[in-house]
């Protein structure tokens, strides 16, 4: 613990003085979660720099937990009075039947368990951090000016380039010790188009738990002609039918629906606390026996991914849903000790300024048996959906909408024309019911997830599914391309 408190640059800090402290009116579990952070912005438009943001940030937090409920507040001042300060201003707040830690009991230091050895034995390559701002500059002007030379009518175009170096330590009162590094990387190219009066936009975004070996098979030219080629088809697209019609998801478009329909739904501070449809439901058929879904912070590379999770929690491997059937949900130690349940990994934070809460990692659906190529041979109208776009869902019903950045008709079991503007409006646990097809493929999508005013990064995956039947906004009617009769 002691080595681990020098590299942090806090050798003398006196954890267990501290951590008796804040228990010393009562609570199960004290927590310090020690954070350091270096990060870099860069902004790119209009064939020059926009904007830089470069800095460093560092601070610890400390949560107390008692009676199932928690305290928490932190400080960016790691010297002794004021973390122990903290430790004596929270304790005031706890109230709890639960007999304090004895202030001269000694912490047995070591507590954790082992993380998988595949998350564990994986190495950043190319840290972003060891290049200069210079280089970072020219990493995003490579993908604005490609994007630029693809589509040269673009009334705007920028590309953001992002990294970060996050650092953490966890310490608690049961004697865990868990560190945990990431290096984020991140880019993001964005066109807007005009024709006709009328005003387009698309981007493309990817990144990862990775350096900047990222780019030897994802350049940056590669991104910007990708966000151009969206951008000139939805400009020449035709308007979106309504209705209720197959739909197929290509595996490209990655797994938002099932982050966001039924991912959030699974998490246990939602799942048991009667805000989510999935309530009681473990044991239950929730799904078409296609359909398995897992979460899975071991994967390495993916934006998702941690040794640790912000509790000291190793990553893990979790099958949510199995051949259809509900197996457990994702759960952070505070749901663990009020629901009686195992921490599955899933406790995370935005940083040391919050407290963690439950979170997906890596979400997707698993690959199934069929043929992507002959899902689309086999469906003879609908639309095909080639990249979604944002939406919203209600946990308590899990109802969901979900915009489309790019689609197109399907006819007679062939690609047909682009269509703009389509939504996707339906109910998660049936969708996952309906779901008739689920492909060999599988294709990820990185983003950052907000929830109770924090974001942390994720991946989520699907296969190519088929959804014989879902409700489809668009701005004309059906008929107007599949007449009746």
């Amino acid at each position: 613990m002691k080595s681990e408190l020098k590299a942090f640059g806090i050798p003398d800090l006196d954890v267990d003085k501290i951590l008796h402290t804040a228990l010393r009116n009562g609570g199960v579990l004290a927590e310090l979660y020690f954070e350091k952070t270096e990060s870099t912005r860069i902004f790119y438009e209009g064939g020059r720099v926009d904007r830089i943001m470069d800095g460093t940030d560092r601070g610890v937090g400390l949560r107390i937990i008692f009676e199932n409920r928690s305290v928490y507040g932190y400080t960016t001042n790691l010297g002794e009075p004021s973390v122990l300060a903290l430790a004596e201003t929270l304790s005031a707040a706890v109230s709890s039947g639960h007999p304090a830690k004895k202030s001269d009991g000694k912490i047995e230091w070591g507590a954790a368990r082992q993380p998988s050895k595949e998350i564990s034995q994986y190495r950043i390559q190319k840290s972003p951090r060891n290049i200069s701002i210079g280089d970072k500059i020219e990493i995003a002007r490579r993908g604005e000016s490609a994007a630029r030379e693809a589509l040269p009518e673009a009334r705007q175009v920028t590309a953001v380039v992002l990294d970060t170096l996050r650092d953490n330590l966890i310490l608690n009162s049961d004697g865990l010790v868990g560190t945990n590094s990431k290096t984020y990387l991140q880019m993001f190219v964005q066109v807007v188009g005009e024709k006709d009066g009328r005003v387009e936009s698309a981007h493309e975004s990817d990144g990862g738990f990775v350096g900047l070996e990222f780019f030897d098979t994802t350049t940056p030219e590669s991104m910007g002609r990708e966000a151009a080629r969206r951008v000139k088809i939805l400009l020449d697209a035709k308007p979106a039918p309504a209705g209720t019609m197959p739909v197929v998801i290509a595996a490209e478009a990655g797994g938002t629906m099932i982050h966001e329909a039924v991912g959030h739904g699974l998490e246990a501070d939602l799942a048991c606390n009667g805000l989510s449809v999935y309530q009681g439901k473990i044991g239950q058929t929730v799904a078409s026996p296609l359909i398995t879904v897992l979460d899975d912070g071991t994967m390495p590379a993916r934006r998702g991914s941690y040794v640790f999770d912000d509790e000291g929690t190793p990553a893990q491997r979790n099958v949510l849903i199995e051949n259809g059937v509900l197996k457990g949900y994702m759960v952070d130690k505070m749901s663990a000790m009020k629901f009686d349940m195992m921490a599955t990994g899933n406790g995370r934070r935005e940083s040391f300024r919050s407290k963690p809460i439950v979170r997906m990692t890596n979400t997707y659906i698993a690959p199934g048996k069929d043929d992507p190529e002959q899902i689309l041979k086999s469906t003879s109208r609908g639309i095909y959906v080639r990249s979604m776009g944002g939406g919203q869902v209600n946990t308590v019903t899990g109802d969901f909408v979900f915009g489309v950045d790019e689609a197109y008709l399907i006819e007679n079991g062939k690609l047909g024309s682009a269509i703009r503007g389509a939504t996707l409006v339906g109910n998660g646990p049936k969708v996952l019911v309906a779901i008739d097809r689920v492909g060999t493929d599988l294709g990820f999508a990185t983003g950052t997830c907000g929830k109770d005013g924090q974001g942390a990064p994720v991946t989520d995956a699907q296969p190519t599914i088929r959804i014989p039947e879902l409700t489809v906004g668009g701005e004309v009617p059906m008929d107007t391309y599949w007449p009746k009769g």
